[in-house]
């Protein structure tokens, strides 16, 4: 989402880098262009007026003047006001007595029930046992998509259809007490506009229950009008959390850094992708270190630590070091990598690594061709390679839907990694890397 943000403040440090003294000017220009970025990133104007005043109060003070490196620390200070825009820290769900209650709300089209079960996900792999109630009575669709998205995630879905809202609620609570539930998430109805129908069904909803949190979801991608429904939900019901969804979108990103400052709610969760586990807590430091290019290792080894068999990894890890890799643990690993999300999104939580590849077409399907290949060999050709001759090439282009010269495009790859895992587990450095700069 933030990729075009990401290259204009890249282009502004990069100048400010190559500056060996900041003149109050240059400070000016540099701001006059994150200034436009912002802007056309679609943020708030307020919120735009209110960050850069704050860097330029302090991007002009003698801090700057007397550093060593002016240019990285003005780049700290709009580092350090981008995270106070967008909330500080992460604020961590309201806790009470159980069962845990949570409601969504949100407008018709918001990602609002998806949210709702991508938030049973994640706290049921925290431990917890969530159930979801289906109280969206005005879209017929929604019990069924909230029923489909609960045994996706094997979370039981309380539902009563033709109900009325706040008896279904009340109902729901005694059957989660009754079995055992400590997290009751309920999906309420939404409109294609906040009117008095709407909020006065949330208001006997919220009496019947008395929710820990009331968490509206705003689509990211819409911009300003994502803030202004923030604005009027937060005005009109007491909502406690925004949950941004789509996030992963392709639009330029200017809701996520004005909700917090416009509506003083903060951000506790963001939908990063169209998966049930795409679905993180939002962490004000890490998203700044994303829009900033900065990249987010954090967030990297968390979803490393999600995905990967420790004892599988370890395992790889030996024999990478033996030089006895194979295609099988290749495939392994392949696979691994693969639950963490699209390559390209990875690559980008390494620092400097956005920048870097925003010009290099990382395409998944290229990664779908390479395991197809490996999936259509042998245990035994997996094992070996060497076995494989022109016959068994041309049958395992035929099984993967790819070309004789795919399948020898990977094998010589393949080989090459080989050796070069060989030598640097034999100390003697990557092959080839000692021939560099000779003639």
């Amino acid at each position: 989402m933030f990729d075009t943000l990401s290259s204009r403040f890249d282009a502004v440090f990069g100048r400010l880098r190559s500056k060996g003294r900041l003149s109050d000017a240059d400070v000016d220009a540099a701001l006059r262009e994150v200034r436009l970025a912002l802007l056309e990133a679609d943020v708030n104007v307020a919120v735009v007026k209110s960050l850069l005043g704050r860097i330029r109060d302090r991007a002009v003070g003698a801090d700057v003047a007397q550093s060593l490196t002016p240019g990285q620390q003005v780049i700290k200070i709009v580092h350090e006001e981008l995270i106070a825009t967008l909330g500080g820290s992460a604020v961590p769900l309201n806790k009470g007595a159980a069962p845990l209650t949570i409601l969504i709300v949100g407008l018709q089209g918001s990602g609002k029930t998806t949210s709702a079960a991508k938030l049973a996900q994640h706290l049921k792999s925290t431990g917890r046992r969530p159930m979801l109630v289906a109280a969206d009575l005005q879209r017929p669709a929604a019990i069924d998509q909230l029923e489909t998205l609960g045994r996706r995630i094997d979370v039981p879905v309380y539902t009563e259809r033709g109900g009325k809202p706040r008896k279904l609620v009340k109902n729901a609570m005694k059957e989660a007490a009754r079995w055992g539930h400590d997290t009751v998430i309920v999906d309420t109805a939404g409109r294609l506009q906040i009117d008095k129908e709407l909020m006065d069904e949330l208001v006997d909803i919220r009496k019947e229950i008395t929710p820990h949190e009331v968490l509206l979801v705003v689509d990211a991608m819409t911009g300003q009008d994502a803030v202004n429904v923030a604005r009027g939900f937060s005005e009109a019901t007491q909502v406690t959390g925004v949950v941004l969804s789509k996030l992963d979108g392709d639009a330029r990103g200017g809701a996520a850094i004005s909700v917090r400052e416009v509506t003083g709610v903060p951000i506790k969760f963001a939908g990063v992708g169209e998966g049930p586990a795409d679905f993180e807590p939002f962490h004000p430091e890490r998203m700044a270190s994303r829009i900033l290019g900065m990249g987010d290792v954090l967030s990297l080894i968390e979803k490393a630590e999600q995905n990967f068999d420790q004892a599988q990894a370890e395992s790889a890890v030996k024999k990478m070091k033996k030089g006895s890799f194979t295609l099988e643990d290749f495939l392994e690993q392949f696979q691994m990598v693969k639950r963490m999300g699209p390559l390209k999104d990875i690559l980008a939580m390494l620092p400097g690594a956005g920048s870097a590849l925003r010009d290099v077409d990382i395409n998944d399907r290229d990664l779908a061709r390479v395991e197809a290949i490996i999936r259509s060999m042998t245990r035994e050709e997996r094992q070996n390679p060497k076995v494989i001759g022109g016959s068994r090439k041309r049958r395992i282009a035929l099984g993967s839907g790819t070309t004789p010269q795919d399948v020898n495009r990977l094998l010589k790859q393949f080989a090459d990694a080989q050796q070069m895992m060989k030598a640097m587990a034999g100390g003697r450095g990557i092959p080839g890397m000692g021939r560099l700069g000779r003639r």
